[in-house]
């Protein structure tokens, strides 16, 4: 066993605020389906999200575990004007 320190387990001593790389195992990215509409997602890398393009939501991955609940994800608005 190694041990760990705090700023391993938490991206290297970086802010809460700070997005780190989030590392999903890729067999896990094959089988997971949006908890909505049973659709494909999208793993965006540099967000750390699985992105429902069918739901318009975006499921964050927190210390490398994708977060399926859909009060937890963020809405994809692409509606014009929208900031």
């Amino acid at each position: 066993m190694s041990a760990h320190t705090p700023e391993d387990m938490h991206g290297e001593g970086k802010s809460p605020g700070e997005k780190t790389q989030a590392r999903v195992d890729p067999k896990l990215l094959e089988i997971l389906v949006c908890p909505l509409t049973k659709g494909p997602l999208r793993y965006d890398a540099e967000r750390a999200e699985l992105i429902s393009e069918r739901a318009g939501l975006a499921y964050p991955i927190r210390d490398g575990i994708p977060i399926m609940l859909i009060d937890e994800a963020r809405s994809l608005d692409k509606k014009p004007g929208a900031a």
